[in-house]
């Protein structure tokens, strides 16, 4: 596990594998409480980085837009119209 003041740096890739990470060991129930309790606050911060970092994405993600003859015209928000 990585320190937590470098969570805003991990990549999404990375930090999504720690996150499965720590789910499993939560999941398989042989933790102790207070490991339990840190590992539960790393992972709130490794689902909020990888959801600042969806968001980053999904706001640079564009939509190709074709003329009227079929061919590329530009791009627009992939959410615009």
């Amino acid at each position: 596990m990585t320190d937590a003041a470098t969570v805003d740096t991990l990549s999404f890739e990375t930090a999504l594998v720690e996150l499965e990470a720590i789910v499993g060991k939560l999941e398989g129930g042989n933790v102790p409480l207070e490991e339990s309790i840190t590992l539960y606050a790393r992972g709130e911060a490794l689902k909020a980085r990888c959801d600042a970092l969806l968001k980053d994405a999904e706001a640079r993600v564009e939509r190709i837009t074709l003329g009227l003859d079929g061919k590329p015209s530009g791009t627009v928000p992939l959410d615009g119209e």
